[in-house]
């Protein structure tokens, strides 16, 4: 399972239960793990008992996962009336034997639930229960002697509840003085914290945020959600519009690095332009080797325009490290290079290089519509890496940006990908917003103090992700995202 814990084995074995919340489920890799204890704690208003009753509505429709609502404040007839709201008919759901719903006092609900073979056990096994919801846990702190018996009859109740196998949801409600969570979150594999603040002095917004799920690598942050006709509808944070104009039938292109081509949901998108923004200090050159190695391993022909900092030999040297030589790719045609320094090029690769170095702006637009555009017409996959840095370097700010739009129309008119390395910090906020409205994707990697970062900032697919580590490995393609 994508982001299950490698360690966690017991919790991947167990399975994954779906919660029936749309967009829930994302944050935390397809669900519950099934099995677990989830705390779900928000004030008055927030939709607890909503998603309490969605999460068993679900299992009952859609999972064939029988389930119990355990209420010790709503009467029966007061939750059938409101669920109805949303569609759910919890009376169809109890006479089909896929739903119960039980109102009693915290004392007899205990007393029951701890005795072997009681009437709780006994409904369990009647209707083959796999879900549970008890709302709320906050009422047993009144039937506790003290603090000390309330911890202990929560901890039982955990036991129990795994014991019978059952996937469980515990609300606790939150009142206006902020409560100590500490035990609740220390005993439970999950815990989600619902709340309503303040939005913009007249509106109010209710966000969600997983603060633990064992088992799962959850998304973290608080997360925007609604309460529709069709019960809650959950909007992770980090996320736009999808351009499906662009992703649809088209194929991707990996990078070689999982977890950004994970983010990315495969990799760049076929027939698109993505920004990497890098600061002075991010070492970028082996993610750019890293996607060059893949797409000419898939059969693609690449054409680079080198900076001074990503040397020939450089490039030469970690594509060897990939495994392939530069100088046999030059001599089978399938590598190119767009070169404005005097330098040396590794052995075969001479007759690759369109070398532009000492013309006049007007001249090498020139040559790179005819003699780059007599090279890639027709002939098969095009990967092209673009140094936007040495254009604006050696050409003008006024003349890369001038161009920019038109090249990366001409690149996505031929169903080609490019990747093109710029500095934001030293192109100034206008060119820059200029350049990220012009391209399908935005990556940055930066470094901060001791150690450097990724972060996916715009992709076709509408995500924003995380700030990732960037860590140094010993195999291709030499770093991983944490």
């Amino acid at each position: 399972m994508i982001g299950a814990n490698k360690y966690d084995v017991q919790v991947i074995e167990m399975g994954t239960v779906p919660t029936g919340v749309r967009g829930l489920d994302v944050l935390m890799d397809g669900g519950f793990p099934q099995g677990s204890t989830i705390m779900v704690e928000g004030a008055p208003g927030t939709g607890k008992t909503t998603l309490g009753m969605q999460f068993l509505v679900h299992g009952a429709m859609k999972d064939g996962e029988a389930g119990i609502y355990v209420t010790f404040e709503e009467f029966p007839d007061q939750l059938y009336s409101d669920m109805l709201a949303f569609g759910w008919d919890l009376r169809k759901l109890e006479a089909e034997g896929a739903l119960r719903v039980i109102s009693m006092s915290p004392d007899i609900f205990i007393e029951q639930i701890v005795e072997p073979g009681g009437l709780v056990e006994k409904l369990i096994r009647q209707i083959d229960c796999k879900r549970i919801v008890i709302d709320s846990i906050s009422l047993f702190r009144y039937g506790a002697a003290g603090e000390e018996e309330h911890r202990r009859m929560l901890y039982r109740l955990r036991n129990i509840l795994r014991r019978l196998g059952l996937t469980s949801i515990l609300i606790k409600e939150r009142g206006t003085m902020r409560e100590e969570s500490g035990f609740e979150a220390y005993i439970s594999d999950g815990f989600i914290q619902l709340q309503l603040k303040q939005q913009m002095e007249k509106y109010r917004v209710r966000t969600l945020e997983i603060l633990k799920m064992r088992g799962r690598r959850i998304r973290e942050g608080e997360h925007v959600y609604r309460l529709t006709d069709n019960g809650i509808r959950l909007i992770p944070a980090r996320s736009m519009v999808e351009d499906l104009a662009l992703l649809n039938g088209q194929e991707k292109v990996p990078t070689g690095v999982a977890m950004l081509d994970e983010l990315l949901e495969g990799g760049l998108a076929q027939g698109s332009v993505y920004l990497l923004d890098t600061n002075s200090k991010a070492n970028y050159k082996y993610l750019i080797a890293s996607v060059l190695a893949n797409r000419l391993r898939a059969g693609d022909k690449v054409l680079a325009l080198l900076s001074s900092f990503l040397t020939p030999q450089d490039l030469h040297k970690m594509l060897a490290l990939q495994g392939l030589s530069m100088g046999e790719l030059a001599k089978e045609e399938r590598i190119f290079f767009i070169e404005h320094y005097t330098r040396p090029y590794p052995k075969d690769c001479e007759s690759s290089v369109i070398n532009v170095n000492g013309l006049s702006n007007e001249k090498y637009r020139e040559v790179v519509q005819e003699k780059i555009g007599a090279l890639v017409e027709g002939s098969g996959n095009w990967f092209i890496y673009y140094d936007l840095n040495t254009v604006i370097a050696e050409r003008g700010k006024d003349f890369a940006t001038k161009h920019f739009a038109e090249d990366s129309a001409g690149v996505k008119a031929l169903c080609m990908t490019m990747m093109v390395l710029c500095n934001f910090s030293e192109i100034g906020p206008e060119v820059s917003a200029f350049l990220e409205r012009t391209c399908n994707g935005v990556i940055r990697t930066w470094v901060d103090g001791a150690y450097q970062y990724m972060q996916v900032t715009k992709s076709p697919n509408g995500i924003i992700s995380e700030p990732y580590v960037v860590e140094t490995t010993t195999q291709a393609p030499f770093m991983k995202l944490i």
